[in-house]
């Protein structure tokens, strides 16, 4: 499908300036690895994707492919400065425990970019309210294979269980005309409804948690 071979150029505002080596979970074919590769040439990229069937395609992209669900890939894992989780959290049973786990992965500066969909969207909130449907999907925000769903309060709830302070957000979805004229007349008021998605920066802490509200900027 399509979005094993998405390149996420909207997470760019929050890549670290010099990263060394970098996990992606859940890289799919691994085109946003590669792309970031072309940022940072000395990076070592590392993907774990659970589709053997990528495995070819994964090889010519990324440094170090793996193939396999992730609590089986840990012990295959070196540290990083960064780990991505781009749409993944949302499919797995317990997203609290997979981030404490992968944390141990991380160096002592280490950070995470998660992104999450936003289940307040338009799209899902105004059809349960006026004719009482929640109609899932074979992709998007009611993919039939989510097991979580999150809104704004949520989302961040998710990184700062697992010890991570959310430190810069973005919000996409809102780059067609009508998303951005709603945008501008609420003056922002409309934002968290017609946000798709929740993109987040975590740093790693030491369990002293003091989350500060998140401005979040527009992909």
């Amino acid at each position: 499908m399509d979005y094993y071979h998405w390149v996420r150029q909207e997470i760019k505002p929050l890549l670290p300036k010099n990263p060394s080596r970098i996990l992606e979970v859940g890289a799919g074919a691994g085109h946003t690895l590669k792309w970031i590769k072309e940022l940072y040439p000395k990076t070592e990229t590392t993907a774990v994707e659970i589709n053997s069937a990528l495995l070819q395609e994964l090889r010519q992209n990324v440094d170090v492919p793996i193939i396999g669900p992730i609590d089986e890939a840990l012990p295959q894992l070196k540290s990083y400065d960064l780990i991505l989780f781009l749409d993944v959290l949302e499919h797995l049973s317990d997203p609290t425990a997979t981030l404490r786990n992968l944390s141990k992965h991380l160096e002592a500066n280490g950070q995470v970019i998660v992104s999450v969909p936003n289940i307040a969207h338009l799209s899902v909130s105004v059809p349960l309210l006026l004719q009482r449907r929640f109609d899932y999907q074979d992709a998007g925000i009611l993919d039939r294979t989510h097991l979580k769903f999150f809104v704004e309060g949520t989302a961040i709830k998710l990184l700062n269980d697992a010890n991570f302070i959310v430190t810069a957000g973005l919000v996409s979805g809102i780059q067609g005309p009508k998303s951005k004229l709603l945008d501008l007349v609420s003056f922002g008021g409309l934002r968290h409804h017609l946000a798709k998605q929740y993109i987040m920066l975590g740093q790693l802490t030491d369990g002293k948690l003091s989350q500060e509200r998140v401005r979040w900027a527009l992909a």
